[in-house]
């Protein structure tokens, strides 16, 4: 699964693009110096990759009090039909639900305080930056937190999450360096085209709860006699 990581991050940053570009497009690096200029951004996507580790570490642990008590098949087919029902209904039924509500002034906190840091240009700020971006509100990486919670334990949800952040990194440092590029048709192809990736996890997450004895994507579930516990190999 961590295949669909890379590849949801790699697709799903022509969207991330949109949402955090302008951070991307704003960050204060040395126009004058290439190797300082590659150093700087480097140091943005750690800060980034370490939000999303962080973040997948807790949503991993969520998983896994979830497996102990023997709902790891029923989590998978839940977090499937999830991530399917979020594709197929309609953006603006979402829109009369305002589930982000409760984290409002938290996401205020982070912008104000990423405000603050795209002031200075100290290395660290960098860091800061990138840290607090992970941590913006955004679509796609709701949708790796499912596959996180599906993982089954705080080290894979992290590891998950990691990778999925580097998937967004090459077109992220595109995003710095050519902000002309993400113009134009093949941009517009790709964005439809993230909406089949998300199903066709969905639809995997779904086979690998159902237990249907197909090695790699639908395995066997074995029960293990001395633990009492559900496990899938």
């Amino acid at each position: 699964m961590l295949a669909s990581a890379f590849i949801l991050g790699l697709l799903g940053s022509f969207h991330c693009v949109g949402m955090c570009g302008p951070i991307a497009f704003m960050l204060p690096v040395d126009r004058n110096n290439a190797a300082k200029k590659i150093s700087q951004i480097t140091i943005y996507h750690l800060g980034r990759l370490l939000a999303y580790s962080l973040i997948g570490l807790v949503f991993g642990l969520i998983g896994k009090s979830l497996f102990i008590f023997g709902y790891q098949q029923q989590l998978s087919i839940i977090i499937g039909v999830l991530m399917i029902l979020v594709v197929v209904i309609p953006q603006k039924t979402f829109n009369k639900y305002n589930f982000s509500k409760p984290v409002y002034k938290a996401i205020s906190k982070v912008k104000w305080a990423l405000g603050t840091a795209l002031k200075k240009k100290t290395m660290d700020t960098f860091l800061t930056i990138g840290f607090l971006n992970g941590f913006l509100p955004c679509g796609l990486v709701y949708m790796a937190l499912f596959a996180a919670i599906a993982s089954g334990n705080a080290a894979s949800g992290s590891l998950y999450m990691a990778v999925f952040g580097l998937g967004t990194i090459p077109l992220m440092t595109t995003a710095i360096y050519f902000s002309h590029f993400l113009k134009g048709k093949a941009r517009q192809r790709i964005q439809n085209a993230i909406p089949v990736f998300v199903v066709v996890i969905g639809v995997l997450f779904i086979l690998r709860g159902l237990g249907l004895g197909i090695p790699y994507i639908s395995p066997t579930p074995v029960y293990d006699l001395v633990t009492n516990t559900l496990d899938c190999h």
